[in-house]
């Protein structure tokens, strides 16, 4: 066995020619090395997130995108897609901004691959609500061949003391597929968008976040029909409601739902409907100037935090390209918080974001709403769409907006709202000079 050892000789030839060795072999793997660990980790694809307020965390679905143009990142509202503005991922920090409801995420990549950190408003002083948020890759949905569900499919009268001025019970829309649930709830002020869930361990469980208002329902169907909703709101409260089917509902005498079309009026129909507010240049813009004399008007009452109002504002626009030419004019009075009324960085956004060609004033905060437009009756739902005819005056008025979550009730709404604005389109052009205002 020993004289298969190498000499002395050869032994300090191959110690002599290590050193070179080592030097080729690091020569080659080094580059693909450096580059391996130049190269930028991947966050694009589907997350399971969450945001949480006091003990309760919203699950909810999460998309990113990642390109050499930047990072885009959006929350779903059913089909919808709700995209940030812009976005960057460096050095494991991720940054999206999402202007038009005045948040961005900014969380970290960590070892495990997942994502954490807040998610609320760029300036530190702000006093917009931040939420803790937290993300992992998107897990395949569990099979569950065997598992069955009860059906809730339909609609439902559920009832709701305590709501909006002389609103007793909202709409409960269930569409069904299986185990799986996507539904919405439906009140006088608009809708709470797609809650979507599943059948786990004896209770349907939904939650919604489209990047303003986490929630998390839980259903348990009762013996006798009935439903039973817990709601856990990001504000801290929870209520427990009871949902009928229709025909049960009208049985036992509950209340229909709130008309939205009924819910709020204005004092003296025979009055033109007055406004004199600065629009976003701070030009002030009223309803005496020349070029509303004559035409048909959509003033509609809203505020850039309200997600029912990111939901119309499209199809505002849409109307207004349709009949602009025929005599429409439309006109948003944006109601804000303080902080977003002293410096509008937000409704620019929204402005922005939708590409809106209406003409859009900020008209006061939230608190000034009554006293800005005194001659509203029951004004308390944003959006709230008033009617003016050529004449200057108020022909109907519509509270709230039903979204593409509600189905049937989204399409009877643009239905409806289409009818309105064709039907006083149709009315004579000649009119009056419409009253000053104050």
């Amino acid at each position: 066995m020993l004289s298969e050892l190498p000499s002395p000789r050869a032994r300090r030839r191959l110690a002599a020619a290590l050193p070179v060795l080592l030097a080729a072999i690091l020569a080659l793997v080094t580059p693909a090395a450096a580059r391996a660990a130049a190269a930028p980790t991947s966050i694009a694809g589907l997350w399971d997130a969450t945001v949480g307020f006091g003990q309760i965390q919203v699950p909810f679905e999460f998309g990113i995108s990642q390109d050499a143009a930047g990072v885009r990142g959006w929350f779903f509202n059913g089909d919808e897609r709700i995209v940030s503005d812009s976005g960057s991922f460096e050095s494991a920090h991720l940054v999206l901004e999402f202007p038009s409801y005045g948040r961005r995420i900014d969380a970290r990549l960590g070892a495990d691959g997942s994502l954490s950190g807040t998610y609320g408003p760029p300036a530190a002083d702000s006093t917009l609500r931040v939420y803790p948020f937290s993300a992992r890759r998107a897990a395949a949905a569990p099979v569950r061949a065997h598992s069955k569900a009860p059906s809730i499919e339909g609609l439902w009268i559920v009832t709701a003391e305590g709501g909006k001025a002389g609103e007793k019970s909202w709409r409960f829309i269930v569409h069904q597929t299986a185990t799986s649930v996507r539904a919405a709830i439906l009140r006088v002020d608009g809708d709470t968008g797609a809650l979507t869930g599943s059948w786990q361990d004896g209770r349907f469980l939904l939650s919604h976040f489209d990047g303003a208002r986490p929630l998390l329902i839980e259903l348990r169907p009762a013996p006798d029909g009935t439903l039973t909703l817990l709601l856990r709101n990001s504000n801290g409260t929870t209520a427990t409601l009871t949902g009928y089917r229709v025909a049960d509902a009208r049985a036992r005498g509950v209340p229909d739902a709130a008309d939205p079309a009924a819910h709020t009026s204005v004092r003296d129909p025979s009055e033109p409907f007055q406004f004199s507010f600065p629009d976003l240049d701070g030009q002030l813009v009223s309803n005496t100037d020349s070029r509303f004399q004559g035409k048909v008007m959509v003033v509609d009452v809203a505020g850039s935090w309200c997600p029912n109002c990111h939901d119309e504002a499209p199809f505002l626009e849409a109307l207004y390209h349709r009949y602009h030419r025929r005599g429409l004019e439309i006109v948003t009075l944006s109601f804000e918080e303080p902080e977003q009324y002293a410096n509008p960085v937000r409704l620019r956004a929204f402005v922005r974001d939708f590409g809106l060609e209406y003409t859009v004033l900020l008209a006061g905060t939230l608190e000034e709403l009554h006293a800005k437009l005194p001659q509203a009756v029951n004004l308390d739902a944003y959006p709230t769409t008033f009617f003016i005819g050529r004449d200057g005056r108020v022909k109907s008025v519509h509270a709230g907006f039903a979204a593409a979550a509600t189905g049937r009730f989204n399409l009877q709404l643009k239905q409806e709202f289409t009818a309105t604005i064709e039907k006083l389109l149709a009315q004579p052009a000649s009119v009056a000079r419409v009253a000053s205002a104050p």
